[in-house]
């Protein structure tokens, strides 16, 4: 987190303070809440907006891949609103299971909440390509209200994400533009080999600011 400093999408860590006993650590106060109740909230919502989200936490994954590191957890409950007004900046609040890209490593640790972890990590060979896998799954999320690879136990969920099919068909799918499936496609890569990297997710022309995302409103299951 203290690596971090400075970036907008990320909560600031003001200081961390030891005793005897504990680490006390003190952190910007984002009241806002977390990004899901913001949706509920609002009640319906657009393409251009969910493409704003996406926008936020895809430059918190650029910084963190930029500066050497791998988050390991990026799902909607990481992230909070640093604001309860409407133009409140989203920003990454937990780097818990965050670490230090090292040359040559391959992490085999399996972390992360099933829905969001990518298949590599269940194969336990994998890099900072997750990340960018578990921010496609927070995309079809928030456009189907659904997420692509679901079962009632987690081991059931994980054998979806390494064997599943990705449903782009299925209502609500035909009232979704062509330009933000297509940026799903290439963030829900089976080879992490082939898979779009931070930068270029923010260059798609779907998320970028002034973009083709539209701003009418979604039909789905969110809610």
């Amino acid at each position: 987190m203290q690596h971090l400093r400075g970036r907008p999408n990320a909560v600031e860590l003001i200081g961390a303070y030891e005793d005897e006993e504990s680490v006390h650590i003190i952190m910007e106060l984002c009241a806002g809440g977390e990004l899901f109740d913001r949706v509920i909230a609002k009640g319906y919502y657009s393409e251009g907006a969910v493409a704003s989200i996406i926008m936020a936490i895809m430059n918190f994954v650029h910084s963190c891949h930029s500066m050497g590191v791998i988050h390991r957890d990026i799902k909607p409950e990481n992230f909070l609103l640093s604001s309860k007004e409407q133009i409140a900046l989203l920003k990454a609040a937990d780097s818990g299971l965050s670490t230090f890209i090292e040359e040559g490593k391959v992490y085999r640790e399996i972390v992360g909440r099933a829905y969001y972890i990518a298949p590599e990590v269940l194969q336990r060979r994998y890099g900072k390509e997750v990340d960018i896998w578990s921010a496609g799954v927070v995309l079809y999320i928030l456009l189907r209200g659904v997420p692509p690879f679901w079962a009632e136990t987690e081991t059931g969920i994980c054998m979806a994400v390494l064997y599943g099919h990705l449903d782009l068909e299925s209502p609500p799918w035909p009232t979704i533009s062509s330009s933000a499936k297509d940026l799903i496609r290439r963030m829900l890569k089976w080879n992490p080999k082939k898979q779009i990297t931070s930068a270029q997710v923010l260059e798609h022309p779907w998320i970028r600011e002034g973009g083709v995302a539209s701003d009418k409103p979604i039909e789905n299951a969110v809610l």
